[in-house]
């Protein structure tokens, strides 16, 4: 006699996921369990639509089961397990936007593993909720479509970027959380000592000490999917408190093999989950940042928008256009940008640009229109026509095109013509959709001086290499000595800042004296890495391209927060988890703090 093998009992709580089931399981008894997430009652049959990480099953009942009543007062979100035969639903009732859209789960068992209160928020549906609320269950709203998806999409992008970076041969490694505070350009979150009364940990702004310290370890390629932290203003492309980026360094490298390490890393990325949309082939375009400030008014210049922008400034010079003659001989710049095809476009058109302008805290906004035989508009009134050629010629402008002028200060010419480029390619519809374009902003300055006291200031990384090594900061006036300092930007979103870096103490310590500090200064803020590079420091250089604003492009969504977990709100607090918040004035003496709270404003006339 054979003895036959028991059959194993049901899992407790599924058999399969709610996105997994397909008419190849029709006849089958499975159990499933999730949330339910959407209910429809036809009267003798109930509809329960429910949900997991993985996708959504169609489950149904009719009033002829005792637990009909069970499933027909089920409250939204409330998580079940249902036991019950898998069907093949008829031709007139699949659908086909489901995965699994052609069968549906006749209940046969029901079971609430928790219910659910009434919700603050919908989960279903599209509706819209403040961000406030949002944030505050961000538990639920990460149960929505979109940002569900956006979450696995980053996992996707992070699991990828780390593949592709260990098939060039880099090694990850994790860097310290407390640490020392170093003047990268942002406030440091510190971190009181309890056992060093009066001394500070600073969290990272990014690891780039240690990273420069493990190539002079001799390690050679390094990466991290590293998270930095600085105190700063919220911005659509920038997450108060926290942020992650692959942090990277490599020995042994100029600026070209930095590029040729990191592009097809991105560009790999992209085209995996751009959904067909055109990438940028390597190698990315290299623009010097002078030129990207004169061509595109910006330091990330997006390159979906053809508008180019030309200096005009000499065909205004000693002109009759007195306006910005008279500003021109005083150091002004004139910058012109033109719009193509805009001659046919109304009065209207031109008035509102103008009162944007001014909105925007500018005077106006000028133009001229080249219209087939002639060149109208209030300031094409006072130029002659060798000077209009001038601007046509410089401009690139056709007949039928318009051009806008900007006339300001260098560093303000710039940027409001870089504002009007962008203005005018949404006006005109001319940025181009559903396309990445990457370029490398190249060439920046190691140092800029303080409008306001003349100090000489670091303008991007203390430590990156000059251009032209010691000598270039012996000769040169600082503001002219440019640094192997480069970005990589796409779509006119920065993505990564990078650098080759400076490894002599010799120039080390020379550029920061630039900067105003001392050698003591150099030594007491960074003596463990001055002291690694005494002891032979290969030259070596990185770069850290964000990956929340990777997957912010990638997801096509306007606002880094959408891609983040658990992101805090503009204010920097953690709506969900209360903080920051005030802490327990015995845990505060264990750390040697006391609060001292700022004094409130008097009020206006007392």
């Amino acid at each position: 006699m054979r003895l036959l093998a028991p059959i194993p009992p049901m899992h407790p709580y599924r058999t399969h996921t709610c996105g997994e089931l397909r008419p190849a399981h029709a006849g089958r008894e499975v159990r499933l369990s999730g949330w339910a997430h959407r209910k429809r009652d036809h009267g003798n049959l109930v509809f329960l639509d429910l949900r997991d990480h993985y996708g959504l099953t169609q489950c149904v009942i009719d009033t002829a089961s005792p637990l009909f009543a069970e499933v027909e007062k089920v409250s939204p979100e409330s998580v079940v397990t249902v036991t019950g035969t898998v069907v093949a639903r008829s031709a007139e009732t699949v659908n086909a936007t489901l995965a699994t859209g052609q069968v549906e789960l006749q209940i046969s068992a029901f079971n609430i593993e928790s219910a659910a209160d009434m919700l603050p928020m919908q989960v279903a549906g599209d509706a819209e909720y403040s961000e406030d609320l949002r944030l505050r269950y961000r538990f639920l709203d990460l149960r929505r479509d979109r940002l569900h998806a956006n979450i696995v999409l980053r996992n996707q992008v992070i699991a990828s970027i780390r593949r592709r970076m260990i098939e060039q041969g880099f090694m990850e490694f994790q860097t310290p959380i407390l640490t020392a505070s170093s003047p990268e350009g942002a406030r440091d979150y510190l971190v009181p000592s309890r056992i060093h009364p009066g001394k500070f940990y600073a969290l990272p702004q990014a690891p780039q000490q240690f990273k420069q310290l493990l190539m002079i370890s001799g390690f050679d390629r390094y990466f991290q999917i590293a998270p930095c932290f600085r105190d700063e203003d919220a911005r659509a492309d920038r997450s108060p408190g926290e942020f992650y980026q692959l942090d990277l360094e490599m020995s042994y490298v100029t600026q070209d093999d930095v590029f040729a390490a990191v592009e097809p890393v991105l560009h790999g990325v992209f085209v995996e989950f751009a959904k067909g949309a055109p990438v940028t082939p390597t190698p990315f375009p290299r623009i010097p940042l002078a030129e990207s400030m004169l061509r595109y008014g910006s330091d990330k210049p997006d390159l979906r928008n053809p508008i180019l922008i030309s200096d005009v400034t000499e065909a205004f010079r000693g002109s009759n256009f007195g306006l910005f003659a008279r500003v021109v001989e005083k150091g002004a710049v004139v910058r012109a940008i033109p719009a193509p095809k805009a001659a046919t476009r109304p009065r209207s058109f031109y008035d509102k640009l103008n009162d944007w302008a001014k909105a925007e805290g500018m005077g106006g906004l000028g133009y001229a229109v080249f219209a087939d035989n002639e060149v109208r508009g209030p300031i094409a009134k006072n130029l002659e026509p060798a000077r209009l050629e001038a601007i046509r010629t410089a401009s690139g402008v056709a007949a039928g095109d318009a051009v806008f002028f900007v006339c300001a200060p260098k560093a303000e010419a710039a940027k409001f013509a870089g504002a009007v480029r962008t203005r005018l390619g949404q006006e005109l519809e001319l940025i181009e959709a559903n396309v990445f374009k990457f370029c490398w902003v190249t060439d920046f300055p190691m140092y800029e001086r303080d409008p306001d006291t003349g100090k000489i200031e670091f303008s991007h990384n203390p430590f990156s290499m000059p251009q032209g090594g010691l000598e270039a900061l012996t000769s040169k006036d600082p503001p002219d000595i440019l640094a192997f300092q480069y970005d990589i930007v796409c779509n006119g979103v920065e993505l990564s800042s990078g650098a080759i870096r400076n490894h002599r103490p010799d120039i080390m310590y020379k550029a920061f004296e630039i900067a105003g500090y001392s050698a003591a200064d150099v030594e007491a803020r960074f003596g463990g890495m001055l002291s690694a590079f005494k002891f032979g420091a290969p030259p070596h250089g990185g770069s850290a391209p964000g990956i929340d604003r990777i997957v912010m492009l990638l997801a096509g969504e306007p606002n880094i927060r959408e891609v983040v977990a658990f992101p805090m709100n503009q204010q920097a607090e953690d709506l969900l988890m209360g903080a920051p918040a005030p802490v327990d004035p015995a845990r505060l003496r264990d750390v040697h703090i006391r609060v001292e709270m700022p004094k409130a404003k008097e009020p206006r006339g007392s």
